[in-house]
């Protein structure tokens, strides 16, 4: 979520209160902290001796590729790691800024296992299947309308994929982040931290925001140098037509209620009612929650 743009107090490690990413506040609310845990949708039939074979791979929006690579590991029977490896001998159609990185563009759909089924067959489905979708008119020239090229645009739904709570979201997530951009301000978005300190978590610490990375979005101006997930239809499509707005800022106070604002003493006390509600939920006995 984000924070702000005036200077921080830089005494200590205090923990703040940034742009929200999905399902943070249920997660808090509930008690529950839940981060990084999805898992892979192998679809399964039994074969003629009655036991159960994967057909099919469901890769969820919002995946890393780290996660889509031990997804298809443990769906081929692989020794961990084999799946990165064999990106070396994929030649995977990837776009030239994305230098062989194909962070982004292992695009989030059901891929079916066919006949024997390898890394490289199903990282080249995922890439094939990005190009297709970001290719085509309406991606490409969305971005072209918003002085973007296709990589960047998809680096921009990346974020929205990672920080927005609902579909509806999405576009005000997108319009903070060209709102932004245009104004030369640092996207201050945890969800970069996280990627760059390869975790997912709930909050965020000021040390947090002092890392030396080109992915820490509060030191380093404009887009990360890649996308930080594989965003899914929703997300791209939120980057390339952002929801018409003068948005600054944004935080979810509650599940079902995240609110958008431009003016920061506004936004201040949108995260104090945050606080709030959390510190509440977190006094609660576990028994009732």
């Amino acid at each position: 979520m984000q924070t702000n743009t005036p200077r921080r107090s830089t005494r200590g490690t205090r923990r703040t209160i940034r742009l929200t990413r999905r399902g943070r506040i249920a997660l808090i609310v509930t008690g529950a902290v839940v981060a990084g845990t999805a898992v892979a949708v192998p679809l399964l039939v039994p074969d003629e001796e009655g036991d159960s074979r994967p057909t099919s791979l469901v890769i969820p929006e919002g995946w890393r590729a780290t996660q889509v690579y031990e997804a298809v590991d443990k769906t081929l029977a692989l020794a961990p790691g084999t799946t990165k490896k064999s990106l070396a001998k994929a030649n995977l159609e990837l776009p030239n800024d994305a230098e062989g990185n194909p962070e982004g563009y292992l695009f989030p759909a059901t891929y079916p296992l066919g006949e024997n089924p390898t890394p490289e067959k199903l990282l080249t489905a995922m890439v094939d299947t990005a190009n297709e979708r970001f290719n085509g008119a309406p991606v490409a020239a969305g971005a072209q309308r918003n002085a973007l090229n296709v990589y960047q645009a998809v680096t921009i739904a990346s974020i929205v994929q990672a920080e927005a709570a609902t579909e509806e979201d999405m576009g005000k997530v997108a319009r903070v982040i060209f709102n932004r951009l245009e104004r030369g301000m640092p996207l201050q978005m945890d969800s970069t931290i996280n990627y760059a300190l390869r975790r997912s978590s709930l909050e965020t610490t000021t040390e947090d925001t002092r890392i030396d990375s080109p992915y820490n979005s509060y030191q380093r101006m404009g887009l990360p140098p890649t996308p930080i997930d594989n965003p899914g239809d929703e997300a791209v499509r939120a980057a390339v037509t952002p929801t018409p707005g003068d948005w600054l800022y944004f935080v979810t106070v509650k599940p079902g209620d995240t609110r958008f604002t431009a003016d920061y003493a506004e936004h201040q006390r949108n995260v104090a009612e945050y606080n709030r509600i959390r510190q509440s939920a977190s006094k609660e006995p576990a028994e009732t929650r």
